[in-house]
């Protein structure tokens, strides 16, 4: 029997489906062990409680931690945005062969393992005295952040008519003119795609943390670490599901941008 071209994408979408279930649904088993009545990591047994969600919101541990994520993310997503978009810029106006190598130096930090990347870091902060604080955290998270939002900002500026840009320069318009009335336009949309992409970075990241904090700077992906290790407790559920939705809707709305994007 030999299927029709209908049927062929019919069974390869419900394959796709089975792949894409079998990756996402374990990571949801955490949203109904974060509602748990229980004091141990396990489903509700007699009830749904919001018990944990309090902790979370209420307990100086956890909501510091919390809030300190989200300023460092915030911080460093903004660094990465500007570093990202002048350096897709730049790299429209070097040589070919130049430009590749910059490219390849920019995603490096995408490519290099997280453990590697950590011990990097920290035998880089030694000696600068870096080491444990703020801002060590936002240099390396900044440093993370650049290549999605490399990429995005290229990827928006690669449909750019470089004729609008020499047309601004020709009626007596400067770089900086330029930049904010020609390509910082052209390229917000990839800005805005690599801005979520580099705070998703920052707030999930925990391996570089392990290496280049210790007591002084304590984040979330650290805290939810150090719980794992010494008190499996049910808060971590409602963490870890706090941060599905952060991710959750930090690719929606790429995908709105993109949608959008593409009306445009």
């Amino acid at each position: 029997m030999t299927l029709v071209p209908s049927a062929w994408f019919q069974f390869w979408r419900i394959m796709a489906v089975g792949v894409l279930a079998f990756l996402v649904l374990p990571a949801l088993v955490v949203v109904p062990v974060s509602l748990t009545d229980t004091t141990w990591l396990a489903l509700p047994q007699n009830g749904l409680s919001l018990d944990h969600w309090r902790t979370l919101a209420s307990e100086p541990l956890w909501r510091d931690s919390l809030v300190r994520s989200v300023v460092v993310a915030v911080v460093s997503t903004a660094l990465s945005v500007i570093l990202g978009t002048l350096a897709a810029i730049g790299c429209r106006n070097l040589a070919p062969s130049i430009a590749g190598r910059l490219r390849l130096a920019l995603l490096l930090p995408m490519i290099v393992p997280g453990v590697v990347a950590g011990l990097a870091w920290y035998r880089m902060f030694i000696p600068l005295g870096l080491l444990d604080t703020y801002a060590g955290v936002v240099l390396a998270h900044t440093v993370g952040g650049i290549p999605p939002v490399f990429v995005t900002v290229s990827a928006a500026l690669a449909a750019f008519d470089p004729r609008l840009e020499q047309a601004a320069r020709s009626m007596g318009a400067g770089t900086g003119i330029v930049l904010r009335r020609v390509l910082f336009p052209a390229a917000l949309p990839g800005m805005a795609s690599g801005a979520v992409f580099a705070f998703i970075a920052s707030w999930d990241e925990v391996v570089v943390l392990l290496f280049i904090t210790s007591r002084h700077v304590y984040l979330l992906p650290r805290a939810i670490w150090d719980g794992i290790n010494e008190n499996v407790d049910p808060v971590i559920a409602a963490v870890a599901t706090l941060m599905i939705l952060v991710t959750v809707t930090g690719l929606l709305i790429v995908q709105w941008l993109a949608w959008r994007a593409g009306r445009n």
